[in-house]
């Protein structure tokens, strides 16, 4: 299976953007894109909104258990839906100037050079 590294040498562009979702055989999907708005962009965005949702219901509906597999998998997800939304919160806003291009392996704006994407 090919990591993020080896499937941004394939594509032209921003990197790739891992999708919340797999092909049937498990293989990791990637979209190439510079459009945000773009339909399939605007998916990816719901379906990880709707991820992180059901993270959040799961942890808030289970108790923590006593030490043991449980409760590492209980402090697991708490983590990594933190580590998520704190990545999402550091996302910057787009710009309203909505012309791209590459700058040092990221998406800009055009006008004003402001990073679009992480």
């Amino acid at each position: 299976m090919a990591d993020v590294k080896e499937v941004s040498q394939m594509f032209e562009g921003s990197p790739p953007r891992l999708l919340p979702w797999t092909r049937p055989d498990g293989a990791p999907c990637y979209l190439s894109t510079d459009d945000p708005d773009g339909r399939l962009s605007v998916l990816a965005d719901a379906v990880e909104g709707e991820l992180l949702a059901a993270a959040e219901a799961l942890l808030n509906e289970t108790e923590v258990l006593p030490a043991g597999p449980g409760a590492d998998l209980h402090a697991a997800l708490r983590d990594v839906l933190r580590i998520a939304v704190s990545r999402g919160d550091r996302l910057p806003e787009p710009c309203d100037h909505g012309e791209t291009r590459l700058c040092e392996g990221r998406t800009c704006c055009r006008v004003c050079r402001r990073q679009l994407y992480l």
